[in-house]
């Protein structure tokens, strides 16, 4: 195949050279067990602190509020399982939005089916934002934690997390925020956003994946989900993978240093996506927030075609994106998230999420402008009309 585009930076991104060389000497020279006592686990230990130390230092906190996971789905977990579970005593009621990643729904399901708790799932509005005082009215006296992404995986809106947070600490309620999405792209200040638990994923930011990070604040009741040696202060007990920590760090380090630079790099190209898309497509809509989204994504439904079989023909082209929607057995299955926005099957079938990354040009914005036009006007013309 040529030279594909990627323009799936949402789903993952490649690990940078530089956070490859990071890591290296974890694989083959300091590669001891930090746990251990002796000079090689002591250098393995240092890499350990000082990644520590740099995510600790661009979330703005102490460095003990970090615990090192495999990932996002586990930070998300231990966040809420974690925290609804200490606080059962005190009450079990929970809030969450609709649109949350299902790393934070299936766990709040899995609260409800198995562990006797209520959870209140609140709506959003068109562009997939919840109204900070629709979550200050679903609190109850029971309600001891609630959770909302800063930012939507599928379409890039931006919630009013800090805003959220603030209602939610004068009523004595516990903030989680899966940041997943927003990690190398929006301000992770866990002081300004007033959270009390923040995840992230080192994959989502040019780092290794398999990696994440979950930042608790010092004096959140949590109990941990993993047992064994007490690693990470007894909240996610097993050997630590430094390596990928470290690159973890490096990734970060390197996103938060070059911010502006990114943010406005992948906004021009998303802005030039949407504008060309919108003025080149008819029955096209953007989803998602017009100003209040991820610098880099670009989400959109076509009428009358569907998600797969666009990604199909732009596989063909050597184009990688994704969509909202998935055919299952034959049958069209429409995300959570856009049926969340209330919008028809006739829509909501025919999504695409293109996310631009820092290796993009304007020559690949120029491809995908060349072909989807065509590409759409092809899958309406072989595709069965969907049902509304």
């Amino acid at each position: 195949m040529e030279r594909f585009i990627y323009l799936d930076h949402a789903a993952t991104t490649y690990v940078l050279p530089e956070v490859v060389e990071a890591m290296l000497p974890y694989y083959r020279e300091h590669w001891g067990n930090p746990s251990s006592v002796y000079a090689l686990g002591r250098e393995a230990r240092r890499g350990l602190d000082d990644a520590r130390d740099t995510v600790a230092e661009v979330l703005g906190c102490r460095a003990n509020e970090i615990v090192f996971t495999g990932g996002g789905t586990e930070s998300d977990n231990l966040a809420i399982s974690g925290v609804a579970l200490r606080l059962a005593s005190r009450g079990k009621h929970l809030v969450t939005t609709k649109i949350e990643h299902h790393a934070v729904l299936h766990t709040f399901e899995w609260l409800e089916r198995h562990q006797g708790f209520a959870v209140t799932y609140l709506d959003v509005d068109e562009y997939g934002r919840v109204d900070p005082a629709t979550v200050a009215a679903a609190l109850r006296p029971d309600t001891t934690l609630v959770s909302v992404m800063l930012a939507n995986n599928e379409i890039g809106t931006i919630q009013p997390v800090a805003e959220i947070a603030r209602l939610c600490r004068d009523r004595g309620v516990l903030v989680h925020t899966d940041a997943v999405q927003a990690a190398g792209a929006l301000d992770l200040d866990v002081g300004r956003l007033g959270v009390d638990l923040l995840s992230m994923s080192g994959h989502k930011f040019y780092g290794p994946k398999g990696v994440g990070a979950l930042y608790v604040r010092r004096g959140t009741p949590i109990t941990p989900l993993l047992h064994g040696g007490g690693q990470e202060r007894g909240l996610r007990s097993g050997t630590e993978n430094v390596a990928g920590i470290v690159g973890f760090a490096r990734a970060l380090r390197l996103a938060y240093e070059a911010l502006d630079t990114r943010v406005a790099h992948a906004r021009r190209l998303r802005d030039r996506l949407v504008h060309g898309i919108l003025g080149s497509i008819d029955r096209a809509r953007l989803t998602g927030h017009p100003t209040e989204r991820l610098p880099n994504n670009a989400s959109f439904v076509f009428e009358g075609a569907d998600g797969e079989s666009i990604l199909l023909n732009l596989d063909q082209h050597g184009i990688c994106a994704s969509s909202g929607s998935a055919c299952t057995s034959g049958s069209l299955e429409v995300s959570h998230v856009l049926r969340a926005l209330r919008l028809p099957n006739t829509l909501a079938a025919g999504s695409l999420r293109l996310t631009t990354g820092i290796c993009n040009t304007d020559e690949d914005v120029d491809t995908v402008l060349e072909l989807l036009p065509g590409i759409v006007k092809r899958v309406r013309e072989l595709q069965p009309a969907v049902a509304g």
